[in-house]
């Protein structure tokens, strides 16, 4: 068997052994802390000191400011052969946020061990995770390190693991965000932020280049791949980087069940199992916009800021068990409804509204796609969106994935549309690193469900 093959059956198979229960749960382990300085803590969880940005950042957007070595923890190294499913860097770089200002971004480089079998420089996919909640224990980084964490006070599950190690397999680098302010401790995470989210994701691609050691150049393709929030951000980095990354050889970008109303989203999680997404919503646009909290302090009770303090340091799963099917009229002083109080205040509005995606048409092919009975983040407006960046003009490839109801509220409408579409988005993304030409839907999407 020739040298690639063999690196590439033996990639697919840890990818598939990556993603048994029995394995994440035998390497999960809780963070420790650096040698090097006092780390932050959330949640009884010692936030590595790497994640403390300094308090100078370079210039250049994408520029690195610190790498390290990463453990992989799914993961096996061979000497004299190498890692699988590959080496691991966890980095620093800098990006600018939404207000202008420098803001420092950590995340993970992987050079694959699987071979590139293509034509051209080793491609590099962009991942850009899902929802994994605020605190900085939850950030993707950390989730490679380690799969699983419980330690009685917070709950973490890397499933952004499954997805990368795929990748990976195919021997395609990838470069994984934790996005502003998750994971990098000078900031709250601004959950859902178009700017900071687009911005973070197209300056991890320039950041993946000057990782030591990495095989991706200048000249590498580059995918762009996201779920939820993560298909927020794949989807403002689609319409960004014309204007503030026109150098990065973008070749496509999956942007999967995208939040592109926070409006619509917010009301289709009020009330669901994931009602914390809600609080980390206010959070990071309090977080990007200071002049929401008078605002806040106006129409939150006592209860509605106990949840957002609580939650500003929540994981995906603490959400779920603390604050399942809560409604927003339980926060707030009058009992209205946070659409209600959106509604009601102009301001309010307009920073909603600049949130808002569609507005520009991307000039890479997209692939869109979203379940028709995802509730969480509605079907409607992912929907729309595809329909949106049509009228503008661009080449979408708009995916409905068609499953029978799940479950009203229960987060199983959302999530299993990842995974039954995961192998096809993969497929897409694979065809675009390759060279593949894309087509496009827009004439028959319309009229699809």
């Amino acid at each position: 068997m020739p040298l690639h093959a063999s690196r590439t059956a033996l990639a697919t198979a840890l990818a598939v052994a990556a993603v048994t229960p029995a394995a994440l749960t035998a390497l999960a382990a809780p963070a420790t802390a650096a040698d090097n300085g006092t780390a932050v803590v959330s949640r009884g969880v010692e936030i590595p000191e790497f994640y403390n940005p300094p308090a100078e950042l370079p210039a250049a957007d994408g520029e690195l400011v610190r790498t390290e070595p990463l453990p992989l923890g799914v993961g096996l190294s061979i000497p004299g052969i190498g890692s699988l499913p590959g080496t691991a860097t966890r980095v620093m770089y800098k990006t600018t946020d939404n207000n202008g200002a420098p803001a420092a971004v950590t995340g993970a480089y992987i050079e694959p061990f699987a071979a590139w079998t293509g034509a051209g420089d080793r491609p590099l996919v962009v991942v850009a995770p899902g929802t994994m909640g605020q605190g900085d224990q939850c950030s993707a980084s950390l989730g490679l390190e380690r799969p699983i964490l419980f330690n009685g006070k917070t709950v973490s599950v890397g499933y952004e693991d499954i997805g990368i190690y795929r990748l990976l397999a195919r021997g395609v680098a990838v470069m994984v965000t934790d996005y502003v302010g998750l994971g990098a401790t000078d900031r709250l995470h601004t959950y859902v932020d178009r700017v900071d989210g687009g911005h973070a994701v197209l300056d991890a691609a320039r950041a993946a280049r000057a990782v030591p050691d990495a095989s991706v150049t200048a000249g590498s393709r580059v995918a762009l791949y996201g779920y939820s929030q993560g298909g927020g951000a794949t989807g403002s980095a689609s319409e960004l980087a014309s204007t503030y990354a026109p150098e990065i050889n973008l070749v496509g970008a999956y942007v999967g069940a995208p939040p592109a109303d926070l409006r619509a989203t917010a009301d289709g999680i009020d009330g669901s199992a994931l009602v914390a997404a809600l609080a980390w919503t206010i959070n990071g646009l309090a977080q990007s916009n200071p002049e929401l909290r008078p605002i806040l302090d106006e129409n939150l009770n006592a209860a509605g800021h106990a949840a957002l303090e609580d939650l500003s340091t929540a994981c995906v799963a603490d959400g779920i068990i603390g604050y399942p099917f809560r409604r927003s009229t339980s926060w707030t002083t009058t009992g209205e409804s946070l659409d209600d109080i959106i509604e009601r205040e102009p301001e309010v509005r307009a920073i909603i509204s600049e949130q808002k995606l569609g507005h520009v048409a991307p000039r890479i092919p997209v692939r869109l796609a979203t379940g028709t009975q995802d509730d969480i983040v509605p079907h409607e407006q992912s929907r729309q969106l595809a329909v949106d960046w049509c009228g503008h003009g661009a080449k979408v490839t708009y995916q409905a994935v068609v499953l029978p109801n799940l479950g009203d509220g229960l987060i199983t409408n959302h999530v299993t549309p990842l995974l039954v579409d995961q192998t096809a988005a993969i497929n897409w993304i694979t065809d675009r690193v390759k060279g593949v030409a894309a087509g496009s839907n827009c004439a028959s999407m319309p009229v699809q469900p």
